[in-house]
């Protein structure tokens, strides 16, 4: 009579054994696999990035600035400029009352647009000069390693910036960037441009772009002034050859036509 009880007394074992053996494996999975996951480290391009707030500043959809570009003392360029926020349009509004567009790769202008040779080169360069703390990562960048460059007296990070064949308008073109090693900003970029020239003929006559006069602008850091410099891997910065002078920055919603392309306008 009691071979039953025994049985029913080793079964009860096994099963709070078993039930027991379970709730300690949930316990070493718990302890495995924390809730809090720890944050990614950051490559130095996106630190580069963070600093100059690329989230923030792409939560917006456009960006108005009125820029006055000149070069050995002479008035290059003025105009109210107009870009989406991820590049893909842009409207130059000159003082003259002449316009150009771009709309992904492909530049319009006014008719009379006096210095239509330059179209396209103006219709990128200064969205690019403009927009580069948030173009560090595009679609076809390639980056060296970070070392430690002196320029001025400074020791920055300084990293290579070259493309993979095909992109944009000029695949050719090289940047070299030196970020504060602590703030992580831009301060100079050195570069090439290889529109309507040799790479050859672009590399004989190296510039740099200096950043400054930081503004925050919707918790967005924009520099109003740049500075452009003679410049050479070896003599570092060389004499001022150029500023450009910004003001009247803010991000805007833009109209529905802001960007539309007028019948009459030429394609270049």
């Amino acid at each position: 009579m009691l071979k039953p009880f025994i049985v029913c007394i080793l079964l009860l074992t096994l099963v709070t054994s078993c039930k027991t053996e379970k709730k300690d494996n949930e316990k070493v999975s718990t302890i495995e696999s924390p809730l809090e996951i720890t944050k990614k480290e950051l490559t130095p391009i996106e630190t580069i990035e963070e600093a100059y707030n690329k989230d923030l500043f792409l939560s917006n959809v456009a960006i108005e600035s009125n820029m006055v570009i000149s070069f050995g003392g002479k008035e290059r360029l003025n105009a109210k400029m107009t870009y989406l926020t991820n590049s893909t349009k842009g409207k130059i509004e000159l003082k003259d009352g002449t316009i150009i567009y771009y709309d992904g790769d492909k530049v319009f202008h006014s008719p009379n647009l006096i210095n239509d040779k330059a179209a396209r080169f103006d219709a990128y360069t200064w969205m690019y000069f403009l927009l580069f703390p948030t173009k560090l990562s595009d679609q076809g960048t390639i980056w060296s390693n970070v070392e430690a460059s002196s320029l001025n007296d400074k020791t920055y990070n300084a990293q290579r910036l070259t493309f993979e064949a095909n992109t944009g308008d000029a695949p050719d073109d090289w940047y070299i960037v030196y970020s504060d090693p602590k703030t992580h900003m831009m301060e100079y970029v050195a570069y090439i441009v290889t529109v309507n020239k040799s790479t050859e003929a672009a590399e004989s006559d190296p510039h740099a772009i200096g950043y400054s006069n930081y503004k925050m602008i919707d918790g967005v850091p924009i520099a109003h002034n740049w500075e452009f410099y003679e410049w050479s891997k070896d003599g570092g910065l060389g004499k001022v050859i150029g500023n450009t002078i910004i003001n009247n920055v803010k991000f805007v919603n833009p109209d529905a036509d802001m960007f539309t392309v007028p019948a009459d306008f030429i394609e270049k």
